[in-house]
């Protein structure tokens, strides 16, 4: 079989060689980048047949970055490498477009599998996934992510561009709006979430994996 020509995205240099060792005998590697924004970017330019991406990296989360990658480039297919093993994620990552979720602490074992169960256009899920979440996964009446699904687009953008540290003005001259759109934003996020400072504002964006903690 034809080797797939794969995208690594992580914003650790470590997690990304270790990921290289592991594909490189069996898949085509064509490239690793570091942070949400570059991740699209680089995919429209290389177009890859799979994306293996993480969850918390910078200036673009994963989630929102597959949500952006299914619209622009729709059969990409993503594996999600991730430390987050709560179901808020999980449901936010198929929800995304991911066609595989499995856990940094086991891809040592499993990538290769998720590659090639995905390739063959099956679903992935790691074993280590708890009975407890699986459930709820399944689970249609389970609560989901409201709070965050309920942002728009623009608004995921400010709150992690808010949680790296950026200013309204940075914000505004990187999003090409003005400041008194971003304050506006910003003013209704916090009223969504019930956070009522920026500090919490960014301790929320932190805990749902908008940024890496570091």
């Amino acid at each position: 079989m034809k080797k797939p020509r794969v995208l690594l995205a992580d914003d650790h240099t470590f997690v990304l060689e270790g990921f290289k060792k592991l594909l490189e005998d069996h898949c085509q590697l064509v490239g690793a980048v570091e942070d949400g924004r570059t991740l699209i970017e680089t995919t429209l330019n290389l177009q890859p047949d799979l994306v293996i991406l993480d969850i918390s990296m910078p200036r673009l989360n994963g989630i929102e970055a597959a949500k952006k990658l299914k619209k622009q480039a729709p059969a990409v297919k993503l594996i999600f490498v991730t430390m987050h093993a709560d179901m808020a994620y999980i449901d936010a990552a198929f929800r995304a477009g991911a066609s595989g979720y499995l856990l940094k602490r086991s891809a040592a074992t499993e990538l290769m599998q998720a590659v090639q169960s995905v390739m063959n256009d099956k679903f992935y899920m790691t074993p280590l996934i708890t009975k407890e979440v699986m459930t709820s996964f399944l689970n249609p009446t389970q609560t989901r992510l409201a709070t965050i699904d309920d942002l728009t687009t623009r608004q995921h953008e400010i709150l992690q561009l808010v949680a790296e540290g950026l200013s309204a003005k940075e914000i505004a001259d990187q999003l090409k709006i003005s400041h008194r759109t971003v304050e506006f934003h910003k003013t209704k996020i916090m009223e969504q979430l019930n956070v009522h400072s920026t500090t919490d504002l960014i301790k929320y964006a932190m805990a749902h994996g908008f940024v890496t903690a570091s």
